[in-house]
């Protein structure tokens, strides 16, 4: 029987991974073992808290970068950067992404830019910027996919657009970088609400209802799936795992 993948050591990427899901995420690769990247745009607040939180339980664990992702030209320095701060990077986590309304008829090419951008454009440069690197590792991506990627969400669609084309893209990379590099995807269902749509409790029912545990979910829930992906799945690639709670069953 194989053994599972020993994360002691290895180096994981997570891009936007100072709140929330992502900060989650770090938590439970950090208590397995793994050294951390955390990327994040606006949240120094949030990212040096984190730091220090994980740091108090192994000195030198932790490097932050700060990047806005939409500046492809940026994202070869990045990996450089931790190339020469760890020597090595094993996984990398596609997690940064914009969320919000673009009404058909409303949607200005901003809005466009930054979805398609954040949910697309920069998980590919970034892949292709730590490619090399990953293969040497023979390591893995994990990309946050969405279950809107195949069930379009009303009012939103340039995100279901983006997240349908990161659905491919994960299927796409895991074809191109195989056989030493893995790449897979989580779909998450409803895991936390999100912060610039303030949902009333009728409204959040509403959600729930249809969902088949008739629950939210846990970022704990996405944590977990992603270690199996990362340490387990040794002979999965180019597949995308719903989180949702069987929220799928019921659009």
């Amino acid at each position: 029987m194989q053994e599972q993948i020993d994360l002691t050591g290895k180096v994981v990427l997570i891009t936007g991974g100072a709140r929330r899901i992502g900060a989650t995420v770090g938590r439970v690769l950090h208590e397995l073992g793994m050294n951390l990247v955390i990327h994040y745009r606006h949240s120094e607040i949030d990212a040096r808290a984190l730091q220090a939180e994980l740091q108090e339980r192994r000195e030198n664990s932790v490097l932050l970068l700060q990047a806005d992702l939409l500046h492809v030209a940026k994202l070869n320095r990045m990996v450089q950067q931790i190339i020469e701060h760890y020597g090595r990077l094993d996984v990398l986590i596609n997690n940064a992404s914009s969320f919000y309304p673009t009404p058909l008829g409303d949607v200005t090419e901003d809005q466009w830019d930054d979805l398609i951008g954040s949910n697309l454009k920069a998980p590919f440069f970034l892949a292709q910027a730590a490619a090399p690197h990953l293969t040497h590792a023979q390591g893995c991506i994990v990309n946050m996919v969405d279950i809107h990627a195949t069930r379009p969400l009303k009012s939103h669609p340039v995100y279901s657009a983006a997240k349908a084309g990161l659905a491919m893209m994960t299927q796409s990379l895991a074809r191109e970088l195989g056989p030493k590099v893995r790449v897979n995807g989580i779909a998450p269902g409803v895991i936390l609400w999100p912060e610039n749509e303030k949902l009333d409790e009728v409204s959040k029912q509403r959600v729930i209802s249809n969902i088949a545990l008739k629950r939210h979910g846990d970022p704990l829930d996405i944590a977990r799936a992603i270690v199996f992906l990362i340490r387990d799945a040794t002979y999965t690639t180019g597949q995308i795992i719903p989180v949702d709670g069987g929220r799928m069953l019921s659009q």
